[in-house]
């Protein structure tokens, strides 16, 4: 099965008061192995950033400017995530703005485009319930570097989140027994 590991990253919290897109990052996972195809990208989204996501990802709309629009990519995008299987932590909020962004230039929901998006948020809290749930609890909770990890970004979250996804649906790893 092919799925792939998704982060965005946006202009602020709320689709519904405009915010845009302003980067993608998806990671291709086959058979619980990181393949090494990559989709990453950096999008102008045509408007200012939130002073509290910039906080949040260190990027404000002059670091943006150079890149391209979202339809100028959307096709890639699009190739890039057809017929798999999408893992998104906290999905609802990262579909909410790739549908925005799909639906206002014509082109299909996120939804109709993949097999399935799997709720990695969801997941974990059915595993870990009570606990903290978030990106960073879940690699600290598995034991996944993300030192790296100063700042958010589309890429570097995917990773984490395909390594967690992969910790958090592992079987078990070998299977002892006993000598008689």
């Amino acid at each position: 099965m092919r799925y792939i590991a998704l982060d965005t990253e946006t202009t602020g919290l709320k689709v519904e008061l405009g915010h845009r897109l302003i980067e993608i990052g998806c990671l291709e996972i086959v058979d619980r192995f990181f393949t090494g195809k990559k989709f990453h990208q950096k999008i102008n989204p045509k408007r200012t950033v939130d002073e509290s996501a910039q906080k949040v990802h260190g990027m404000s709309e002059k670091d943006l400017v150079n890149f391209p629009e979202f339809h100028q990519i959307v096709d890639e995008f699009c190739l890039f995530v057809r017929d798999s299987t999408l893992i998104i932590h906290n999905a609802a909020f990262d579909t909410s703005f790739l549908n925005y962004e799909l639906i206002k230039i014509g082109k299909p929901r996120i939804e109709e485009l993949v097999f399935e998006v799997i709720d990695s948020l969801k997941l974990a809290r059915s595993l870990h319930p009570g606990k903290r749930n978030s990106l960073d609890a879940l690699c600290s909770r598995y034991s996944i570097d993300n030192s790296e990890r100063v700042f958010h970004g589309a890429i570097l979250d995917a990773q984490l989140l395909g390594e967690v996804y992969l910790a958090m649906t592992r079987g078990q790893d070998s299977l002892k027994i006993d000598e008689l």
